[in-house]
């Protein structure tokens, strides 16, 4: 599984280009022939405090450039590396919280958490992050031009074409699926977790994933995880679309849902979902990946225990016993 960035990675471990300054010979000539021996040592001493030896007729303007092209790679490391330590930090707190609090919106939907908007403009904003800002980094990687990095990206856009553009779609025809407003605190909080999401992913696929060339598992890992992902996501459509289609069918209330897999689990589409997610990290095989579907297990997995809770106290002796949450035969 790929390692974390190492942050004491610097420009120095690079190959120089041909903008760039490395010590040579000439940099010593250069030194050595400056107007005298007290002026060159303190050139000396004064370049070897900004971490490189300078020539002594390359202008300042050409070292203040030289500075600038590297403190973005530097800096970027750094925010990927607290960036994905953040994606872990959150998993336990999700979990515990969630455990205890359900985010109040579809059937947990509650009032006193401020401002409401609608259900299919709440998904489309909070979930357009892993669309726009994917696009917009993933230009920048440095393996932006292997087939590869757009083949193994390709899942993760597909699944948040049908959760941004899709799903509110489907929403917004059905009327009765948009009688409880969405919080507008909550599209806030999941707009946030998908910019870092989707920073994240993006990055590591275009940019820090340096083994495509290297890894002879690369396709076995690829395969077998786009087909759990696949199936996850046929399920997670599936489910979605039968929940929408009971809330036509009920005049915007719910209904038990039956046939399938519904007959095992409460939420189906959360299963499939933690499904795709788990097939994301084995065909990214990073840490990356395996976060985010910590992440996934720690969002879903109490929040269908929630829902099994609701939907016992609703329907009562209707509502199966023996259906589990999220897992079947299994919890």
């Amino acid at each position: 599984m790929g390692g974390l960035i190492d942050l004491n990675t610097t420009e120095d471990d690079e190959t120089p280009s041909s903008g760039s300054l490395s010590p040579s010979s000439s940099s010593a000539s250069g030194l050595s022939s400056a107007s005298g021996p007290g002026s060159s040592v303190k050139a000396e001493l004064a370049v070897r405090q900004i971490g490189f030896k300078k020539t002594a007729d390359v202008p300042f303007s050409h070292f203040f450039s030289f500075s600038l092209d590297s403190d973005p790679m530097d800096s970027d490391q750094t925010l990927f590396h607290y960036s994905l330590l953040g994606l872990y930090l959150i998993v336990l707190p999700t979990w515990i919280s969630l455990y205890f609090l359900q985010a109040p919106y579809g059937k947990h939907n509650r009032p006193g958490w401020g401002p409401t908007v609608s259900p299919p403009l709440a998904w489309f904003f909070m979930e357009s992050p892993t669309l726009w800002l994917t696009l917009l980094l993933f230009p920048y990687g440095q393996h932006f031009s292997n087939p590869k990095s757009f083949l193994l990206i390709s899942p993760f856009l597909f699944h948040y074409l049908n959760r941004t553009v899709l799903y509110p779609l489907r929403l917004w025809r059905n009327k009765n699926a948009q009688s409880k407003g969405f919080p507008v605190s909550i599209a806030l909080m999941a707009f946030g977790f998908n910019l870092l999401n989707a920073y994240l992913q993006a990055r590591w696929v275009s940019h820090y994933k340096d083994d495509y060339e290297s890894d002879v598992l690369f396709w076995w890992k690829f395969l077998g995880g786009l087909l759990i992902f696949a199936v996850g996501m046929r399920l997670n459509v599936w489910a979605d679309e039968v929940l929408v289609g009971l809330k036509k069918q009920g005049g915007g209330g719910y209904k038990v849902p039956r046939g399938g897999l519904f007959e095992l689990v409460c939420c189906p589409n959360y299963f499939g979902e933690i499904l795709e997610w788990f097939g994301w990290a084995l065909m990214t095989w990073s840490w990356v990946g395996f976060g985010f579907f910590l992440y996934t297990c720690a969002n879903l997995v109490p929040r269908a225990r929630a829902s099994r809770h609701w939907y016992l106290d609703k329907f009562k002796a209707d509502f199966p016993t023996n259906r589990k949450a999220v897992i079947p035969f299994v919890y």
